[in-house]
């Protein structure tokens, strides 16, 4: 196949067979569809049925309040729709305008809250329809926007937020952002519907002449594409749990290139033997002038070989297990023109966030705040927000929102430092020694009650039962010890559970599968351990496992680690060994 343009099935009339998604996209007139008539509809709350999937290319989900719905069909209304939006914010890193804006925003068209999403997003709740034009009006003032952060393209590109260590760091992180502007739609459907047709503030106003997409074809990909940058010792970012990854390696301060990983994935579907996550493998090394061309060939990969028929089945992982990653080399190094370089060493040590002050190579200071599940509210005395509005209205620096959902004041100068710490201090924000190493290193996804996929809560219920275990902890003298808890209301794996030492996956109302042994730095998948199970249940199991690892542990082993060595689960390396603990499971 040719790097250059599409496959026959993007240059003629689509035949039966695909998926829906795929029609979508061939009559949505790169992506413009009928969104401006859906806006303009004063009937309903919501936007046409095709248009709720092409607003997902613009960083907009369609949702409704589903603790309303019961009650308003009694009443013979519509369910109370509204719409989260994501800000694309490559590396994570936003100015202190740029945060006073989302904030205002929350408050003038949202819920009143700010979410810290696990791929370095903002994202806003509860805007009705006639308020989105507004909001993307508003963020393109502070060079914000949010095209790309959904949809079947490439979304937000992720990258260690870390400010610390040394000048190398920022060159890791404008690799990050060129990733991003390079993998972008280039169509100007965006600019014409949300902003009036004007010219962009933002550096989209490049491309904002151009109709075609020379990356993606116009039917762009057959799933989402995510793309991170890690930077040793830290897989904060989980580099393992996506599509496309770049793993910085840095000498005596210096950025030598990129270690490349594919096919990494955490979705699956509930009963469907053919569904799996999957950890990426690692394929080369590159140069940082090669970097976008390799991102660029490999979309286009996952581009012309993709499933268009079985969405379920379209992530970029399946296409590499079910070609083989031989396969997917030499198509690669045959797009390229060149062959990736043998992947250089490196070392992972850590996939959490280090808490409070931190002073870098440059002196100046860094703040990382503990955010439970992201989210940014006022609670009580607990006045995160307000406090974070003000620090912004001081700030001289910049905000990093790390994948783990938490935040960095970062850049702070000497002389600013007592400013903010007094500020945070008087709002009340913690910082991360308020509260336990399991909470520390735990997310949850938003799930239930504005999640369309939500089967289970997740970010409400997250907080009470990190209550119950950390007893168990306590009980266990284990306190101490860092563990990886991660809960997802659905299957699709939005924060990583899979990854995570102890995995709960919303199964039905108050139902889960527990999912255990995966590696404490995101190296390995955990595997199912109990099907379809309840609290009781959950705290029972890790009241016996925590026993166990307390009295038979090795110096220093961690928990997922120690349950793999005795055998309480085997390690998941394919798709086979993943689905054999599944049905073990349900045997029990």
């Amino acid at each position: 196949m040719s790097d250059s343009k599409t496959t026959d099935i993007f240059e003629k009339e689509l035949p039966e067979g695909l998926a829906e998604n795929e029609y979508i996209k061939d009559r949505s007139d790169y992506l413009r569809g009928t969104i401006k008539e859906s806006l303009a509809n004063p009937v309903t709350g919501q936007v046409a049925i095709d248009d709720q999937q092409l607003i997902k290319f613009h960083g907009i989900y369609q949702q409704d309040d589903r603790d309303l719905r019961n009650e308003r069909r009694k009443q013979k209304l519509e369910p109370l729709y509204s719409f989260m939006l994501r800000a694309r914010v490559p590396g994570g890193i936003a100015s202190p305008a740029q945060w006073l804006t989302m904030d205002k925003i929350a408050s003038d068209f949202g819920n009143n809250t700010i979410r810290l999403t696990t791929r370095q997003a903002f994202q806003l709740h509860g805007i009705v329809k006639n308020n989105l034009r507004p909001t993307m009006q508003a963020m393109d003032q502070v060079l914000l926007d949010s095209i790309a952060a959904c949809g079947d393209v490439n979304r937000n590109v992720m990258c260690n937020p870390n400010p610390v260590e040394s000048k190398a760091h920022q060159e890791v992180y404008q690799w990050a952002v060129r990733i991003s502007e390079h993998l972008l739609p280039k169509t100007k459907a965006y600019h014409e519907i949300w902003l009036n047709g004007e010219k962009y503030s933002t550096s989209l106003n490049e491309t904002a002449e151009k109709t075609d997409e020379p990356i993606y074809g116009k039917h762009y990909l057959p799933r989402k594409f995510k793309t991170v940058v890690a930077i040793p010792p830290y897989n904060d970012v989980d580099v393992y749990a996506h599509d496309l990854g770049f793993i910085a390696i840095i000498k005596e301060g210096r950025l030598l290139g990129f270690n490349v990983t594919v096919g990494g994935g955490m979705g699956m579907s509930h009963g469907d033997p053919e569904t799996h996550p999957r950890v990426a493998d690692v394929i080369g090394f590159c140069f940082p002038q090669q970097v976008l061309a390799v991102a660029e060939q490999v979309i286009k990969i996952q581009r012309d070989y993709g499933n268009r028929v079985q969405r379920k089945l379209a992530r970029f992982k399946y296409t590499i297990a079910s070609r083989g990653i031989d396969w997917f080399k030499e198509e690669l190094n045959h797009r390229l023109g060149w062959k990736l370089l043998t992947e250089q060493p490196f070392e992972f040590v850590s996939n959490s966030d280090r808490y409070g002050w931190i002073q870098g190579y440059d002196s100046r200071w860094h703040l990382n705040l503990y955010i439970e599940n992201g989210r940014i509210k006022d609670e009580g005395e607990y006045r995160l927000r307000t406090g974070l509005r003000e620090i912004a209205k001081v700030h001289t620096g910049d905000f990093r929102l790390t994948a783990n959902q938490n935040l960095i004041i970062a850049n702070i100068t000497e002389e600013n430092k007592s400013v903010i710490e007094q500020l945070v201090n008087e709002h009340k924000i913690k910082i991360g020694d308020e509260v336990s190493k399991l909470r520390r290193h735990a997310m949850a996804c938003v799930s239930l009650p504005t999640c369309s996929l939500g089967m289970a809560e997740a970010e409400r219920y997250m907080p009470s039962l990190l209550d119950q275990v950390e007893l168990l902890l306590e009980k266990h003298e284990l306190s101490e010890q860092p563990i990886t808890m991660r809960m997802t209301g659905c299957p699709n794996g939005c924060a990583r559970p899979y990854l995570a030492e102890i995995g709960l996956v919303g199964k039905g109302p108050g139902k889960y599968n527990l999912f255990l042994g995966a590696g404490h730095h995101g190296e390995r998948l955990g595997v199912i351990y109990r099907d379809n199970i309840g609290e009781k249940d959950i705290l029972s199991l890790l009241d016996e496992l925590f026993f166990d690892y307390r009295s038979n542990r090795n110096s220093n082993e961690f928990f997922g680690d120690y349950l793999v060595r005795v055998g309480v689960v085997s390690p998941s390396y394919t798709a086979a060994d993943f689905h054999f603990e599944l049905k073990t499971a349900k045997a029990v």
